[in-house]
């Protein structure tokens, strides 16, 4: 089912276990949004309602759209964990084709209170229908899907999704604002993509009940609480989804605003609001894209706070280059030619480029690790969970932002506050979810000051328990075998390390065990042992150094006898690792054992490599055979013979 050599994201969509279900999700994401923008445009424009005045018009479908979510994301979820997705996939396209239906004789009637008040109902309907397909949508990647292309599938989704807002948006406010029949081709036009999705739907390959014996609980809210409480026995799993929920709050406030935004600020007609949403389509996808090339194939979270560092930075210009624009001269506003003119509109359009493209590194990766850690049987549910939070956190911005404007506030200072908050949440996630700061410290570091070769990842585990055994050459080993492993590694280090001020603390801060020697503390030496066999019991990564200091000449020094107590406490398998060319380098030791003497003195984007060889069984580890094996690694850059034939005695070092 999982294809672990597939070479690039983009090659998914020329296999089954993938393509028709992009394209199914993709002509979904499109008919959704041709509809709702023509109407959003429709009332926006062209429409006078008294009653739904345009400035909220926007905020008002967005908080019909998603009450669905709060009301039937619990069921969906239980039938996505009890049901085939497949067979699911092809009910809930069949109810798109009913509701278009209905939306289509809305769009072309008469009455405008009718017209309206049964697009409103479509709507909600039309809600239903995502908040069904959801949970499917992120439990059946992980079906099909190996640990090394969750990222690019997800990427790929995302990207393909808001492709289809782009081309949904576009088509929708190009075909209302035709001069005569644009409802009628709207209307023809959200069912024939409905068909289509029909259509494609059928390809969806079968894709198994994770808990078919699941009993519907009916109750949602009992039940979203249940599942709230199982995503939150796995405390980054569940601040994940606070941090997804937080995104969607994000990216609503802005969807929501762009018909107005584009009317009332940028003083642009329908065109140039159909324009802000292909550069925010466009930014986002793109972002998507980046996940997999920046994360090398494995899922990287320190993508997650860079991508928070420019929501903020990027709104918050945005607010500062959409205040104080020219209005536009002889016209009641500016046709797409004349708004591309003016040098002023193209700094508001890369702020939403970028702010939208810093989304997708945000989400991504997110979206990646709940697919990964969430319990298989109770995935769905907790997506599900997850849609609930999500609504929520929009009907919150709807509120808000709503609140705002009818205060007084203009749309740029919702934006500039929407940025400002986003600092603050993001700030407070990280604090509470440190491994998403390491996580982003291993990517700068292997991205800027040194350049990271992975050899052998794939015998970093992605689920069980192991030790991680690797050579000692720098201050920062840790934070390089931390961007190589496809999951968080707890350290086992020198106590000492912790009394640095910036490392020490964020050592502390994910959990890494300090350990001392045994005659100079022997409390702590006890205790760090056992807390190390406590995470291999619980089936996490234990990373260790057996030379037990950094080397001070760059050799690879004898290994002491710490693994076996591990070992023998609680048993795992231990991967060997080396770290390649790290000697020299600004946070190693130089000749003479000092540290750091000139600091950047290999310049920027030095190389190194980690490179990791076949684990070895519990048994067959002896602390000489395993520096047999690390060594092996360290000067031929590849695994050699297996080190348990190496006849070598068994070490009494303790």
């Amino acid at each position: 089912m999982s294809h672990p050599d597939q070479t690039s994201q983009f090659a998914l969509l020329g296999q089954r276990r993938f393509a028709p279900f992009f394209w199914t999700q993709f002509l979904g994401a499109g008919n959704d949004n041709l509809f709702k923008f023509a109407f959003t445009v429709l009332v926006t424009y062209q429409l006078q309602v008294a009653w739904l005045p345009p400035s909220l018009a926007g905020l008002a479908i967005g908080a019909l759209f998603i009450l669905p979510f709060l009301l039937f994301s619990a069921t969906s979820g239980q039938l996505a964990d009890k049901l085939d997705k497949a067979l699911l996939m092809r009910f809930v396209k069949s109810l798109e084709i009913g509701i278009m239906g209905l939306a289509a004789w809305a769009f072309v009637q008469d009455a405008v209170n009718v017209r309206v008040v049964t697009l409103l109902g479509c709507v909600v309907l039309m809600g239903l229908h995502s908040t069904l397909f959801g949970p499917v949508k992120f439990a059946y990647l992980p079906q099909h899907l190996s640990e090394r292309e969750i990222t690019g599938g997800n990427g790929m989704v995302e990207m393909g999704t808001f492709v289809a807002i782009l081309l949904g948006n576009v088509a929708g406010g190009l075909l209302i604002g035709m001069a005569e029949g644009g409802a009628r081709a709207v209307a023809i036009g959200c069912v024939a993509m409905a068909l289509l999705g029909r259509v494609v739907v059928q390809f969806v390959p079968p894709t198994p009940a994770t808990d078919p014996a699941l009993r519907i609980n009916p109750n949602p809210v009992t039940e979203t609480w249940r599942n709230l409480q199982l995503a939150h026995e796995n405390i980054v799993v569940f601040r994940s989804l606070l941090g997804i929920s937080w995104m969607w709050f994000f990216g609503a406030v802005f969807l929501s605003q762009f018909p107005a935004f584009a009317k009332e600020v940028l003083h642009g007609n329908e065109q140039v609001a159909s324009l802000l949403l292909v550069v925010f389509s466009v930014g986002i996808g793109t972002g998507s894209l980046l996940c997999e090339v920046l994360s090398k194939r494995h899922v990287e979270i320190g993508l997650v706070p860079l991508g928070a560092i420019g929501m903020t930075v990027f709104s918050v210009d945005l607010h500062f280059a959409a205040t104080g624009l020219a209005l536009p001269q002889g016209a009641a506003s500016y046709t797409l030619g004349a708004f591309l003119a003016q040098p002023a509109h193209w700094r508001v359009m890369l702020d939403l480029a970028l702010l939208a493209g810093s989304a997708g590194l945000y989400s991504v990766p997110m979206y990646a690790l709940i697919q990964l850690r969430a319990p298989k049987s109770h995935r769905a549910r907790i997506i599900a969970a997850n849609n609930i939070l999500n609504a929520l956190f929009m009907i919150a911005s709807s509120v808000i932002a709503g609140a705002m404007l009818g205060a007084g506030a203009t749309i740029p200072q919702v934006f500039l506050a929407t940025g400002l908050a986003n600092a603050l949440v993001a700030g407070y996630i990280f604090l509470l979810v440190p491994e998403y700061l390491l996580r982003f410290l291993a990517f700068v570091l292997t991205r800027f000051v040194y350049r990271l070769k992975l050899t052998g990842d794939q015998h970093i585990p992605t689920e069980g328990a192991a030790i991680v055994a690797a050579n000692h050459v720098s201050y920062v080993d840790a934070i390089v075998l931390a961007a190589a492993s496809p999951r968080p590694i707890r350290f086992m280090m020198d106590h000492r390390i912790f009394a640095t001020p910036v490392l020490g603390t964020l050592f502390r801060l994910v959990k890494a065990i300090p350990v001392a020697p045994q005659k100079e503390d022997p409390v702590v030496y006890e205790r760090a042992f056992d807390e190390a066999a406590q995470v291999l019991a619980e089936g996490d990564l234990l990373g260790i150094f057996p030379e037990g200091g950094i080397t001070r000449d760059g050799m690879l020094q004898p290994f002491k006898g710490g693994v076996m107590k591990i070992l023998e406490r609680q048993p795992a398998p231990v991967v060997p690792v080396a770290l390649v060319n790290l000697w020299g380098s600004t946070f190693s030791r130089i000749e003479g054992g000092r540290a750091m003497a000139r600091p950047l003195r290999r310049g920027l984007f030095s190389r190194v490599e980690v490179v990791a060889g076949p684990a070895l069984a519990a048994a067959a580890v002896t602390p000489e055979r395993l520096q047999a094996a690390v060594g092996t690694l360290l000067h031929t850059g590849r695994p050699g013979p297996d080190p348990a034939s190496i006849p070598v005695a068994r070490s009494s070092t303790p």
